[in-house]
């Protein structure tokens, strides 16, 4: 089967194409379509996952050639290997079940068809990304993956708010984007291959500041598409999008890639210690840490969750900057993370399904009652987000902040500060949603969701519970992995009774009890009280809209200003005046021809005796 995974891309990628070209003709089974393109493609991926596993430790790493793309220089294939693999379990496993709970959230959307294509679109994109044997063919799935993500987050365009948001995705990660395409450049003419085999096997030893360049230009590419500082500003907005599309681009595919970038490249480009490897780490904690204040301060509830994410991605990509030792948490992290972030972002959707899409927190109250399904699933990733013990967060996040502080004191204990801060933003977030006395609009009628939409939940939640013991204890994930990203000596194991891990529990426990005293033993306003500059801070996403304006919108804004004055004044001013100047000798020149032959004989007489003036001066010379 393994020779047949291009079928994992070629499926969702088939669906899209019959839903987009086929139109209002699929409009009353394409839903069911997009689906059923979702779960083959997780079928072939479960069964490549299998067959990969049957086969000694040493030997799973398969090529799979597709075709010529460039002819002698870039071959397109396929990179089978525990890596890839994982993602592709993710994508399609956590995808196929978004596809299922957006049939119940779009049932009386006239353009649910569209969507489901370009979720399979969404679905093939980030397949690509990650099952490229090549920095070219990842790179063409990364554009696939911004393409769609643009498309999804401006499909309700008909609102001015989700197509600027989608505007504003789509011209951050061009930034993102830019710095990859230079650095795939610098690798092929470094090393004279894109292939991920060819550059890490390399004979040529590049200069360390090549190398270091390499590595900055990558990590500028995982900052965009993983919303990390400072290309973090689109995210937030991301959240006018369906909240299918949120869960989609949190959970499996988006955001996740600038870790998976980090993570393949690592061996060559991210060595421990290295200056790359070393900003990105500083990136990951500044972002972890910026994430966790703006989700404190926020109302409404996708963009709370939005700042989680970032987050979260920054515990990933700082686990990640630390090499060999990291990497395993971090990639264990961002699949447990894909289980409990979409099982929170469809929780909210149905919350918002039963509320008559109201997004604000204030306006909610003591829905655990009215809700229980989703009461129940969204505490049980509430629980391993926050890193309770036994629950999935618990051991992939822990594990992460133990690696670091082993290797770097400082970045480590504003990890486990980080962890604090995420106990009291999403106990914030459960308290104003599910307890206390009820804020609901006289218009609302809460009800529980359909089972279409509550299945997922369900399976989700229970993926929460059981999945990081699973991939941690025991090294499990770390000896699968471990051929593909490099194996230490030492496998690092996860140690529950260590002074960090006490600490961040105890950290947690300090800020879900500040959040209870805050927001569940008291009423909650229903309009936000004004805060001090902290609060403003955090609310306005840490100026970071501000910032962008300042440094580059405003002083571009000039910029264009100068150049329209030079062109206008100096470029257009100068052929205008030539134009004008010749125009007005013309005109002068016109009056001379009067049509009159008493003053054309006049002339004659005239020019003659300036003629003969002339020769006579001559002659006299």
């Amino acid at each position: 089967m393994i020779g047949a995974s291009w079928l994992m891309i070629a499926l969702p990628l088939l669906g899209a194409a019959i839903l987009l070209l086929g139109g209002r003709r699929t409009d009353r089974w394409g839903h069911l379509l997009g689906v059923a393109m979702s779960l083959a493609s997780f079928a072939v991926a479960v069964v490549t996952f299998f067959e990969l596993i049957g086969l000694p430790e040493g030997e799973r790493r398969r090529a799979v050639g597709l075709f010529e793309f460039i002819p002698n220089l870039v071959d397109m294939g396929l990179l089978i290997d525990p890596l890839s693999i994982s993602f592709a379990l993710l994508i399609t496993g956590v995808g196929s079940l978004i596809h299922i709970y957006s049939i119940g959230y779009m049932s009386h959307d006239p353009d649910r068809r569209r969507f489901f294509s370009y979720l399979n679109l969404f679905v093939a994109a980030m397949l690509l990304l990650v099952l490229s044997h090549n920095y070219v063919g990842l790179y063409i799935g990364w554009e696939g993956v911004g393409l769609a993500s643009y498309l999804l987050i401006g499909f309700w365009q008909y609102k001015p708010s989700a197509a600027t948001a989608a505007q504003k995705a789509f011209v951050v990660n061009r930034v993102g984007d830019f710095g990859l395409a230079i650095g795939i450049f610098t690798i092929w003419t470094t090393f004279g291959s894109v292939t991920f085999q060819g550059v890490f096997e390399s004979a040529v030893k590049p200069e360390q500041g090549v190398l270091t360049a390499i590595g900055l230009l990558l990590l500028l590419g995982a900052c965009g598409k993983s919303a990390q500082v400072p290309l973090q500003s689109w995210l937030l907005d991301a959240m006018e999008g369906p909240t299918p599309v949120s869960a989609l681009i949190h959970a499996a595919t988006m955001v996740t890639a600038g870790v998976y970038l980090v993570v393949r490249s690592g061996a060559m480009f991210f060595p421990e210690g290295s200056t790359a490897a070393l900003v990105a780490a500083i990136v990951g904690t500044v972002t972890l840490l910026a994430g966790a204040i703006i989700g404190m301060a926020k109302d409404d509830i996708k963009k709370g969750l939005a700042g989680s994410t970032m987050s979260q991605i920054g515990y990933m990509m700082l686990g990640a900057a630390f090499g060999p030792a990291g990497y395993a948490f971090a990639i264990g992290h961002l699949i447990t993370h894909g289980f409990f972030k979409a099982n929170l972002f469809l929780g909210a959707g149905s919350v918002m399904h039963a509320m008559n899409d109201e997004v604000n927190m204030r306006r909610y109250g003591a829905l655990r009652k009215v809700l229980p399904v989703t009461f129940y699933t969204f505490f049980i990733g509430y629980l391993a987000i926050i890193g309770f013990p036994l629950l999935s967060g618990y051991f992939t996040k822990d594990g992460i902040i133990e690696t670091v502080i082993h290797h770097n004191q400082v970045l480590g204990w504003l990890a486990v500060l980080g962890a604090g801060l995420t106990g009291f933003y999403m106990s914030r977030m459960v308290f104003m949603t599910f307890f206390g006395e009820k804020r609901w609009a006289d218009d609302a009628h809460p009800h529980e969701s359909p089972a279409v939409m509550t299945i997922p939940l369900i399976l989700l939640s229970i993926g929460s519970i059981f999945l990081g013991g699973y991939l941690i204890l025991g090294n499990t994930f770390m000896k699968f992995i471990g051929p593909a990203v490099g194996t230490p000596d030492e496998l690092p194991a996860f140690h529950w009774n260590t002074v960090p891990g006490l600490a961040t529990l105890a950290l947690v426990a300090v800020g879900a009890i500040i959040a209870w005293l805050r927001y569940g033993r008291v009423p909650v306003p229903v309009t936000a009280p004004r805060g001090s500059f902290l609060t403003t801070f955090a609310r306005r996403d840490l100026y970071g809209d501000a910032l962008n304006e300042s440094l580059f919108m405003r002083p571009g804004q000039w910029l264009t200003r100068i150049a329209v004055f030079f062109d206008n004044r100096g470029v257009d001013g100068l052929v205008n005046g030539l134009a004008a100047g010749i125009g007005g000798t013309s005109g002068r020149l016109r009056r001379v021809q009067t049509g009159f032959a008493r003053s054309y004989a006049l002339s004659i007489l005239f020019g003659a005796a300036v003629v003969a003036g002339a020769l006579l001066l001559v002659g006299n010379l």
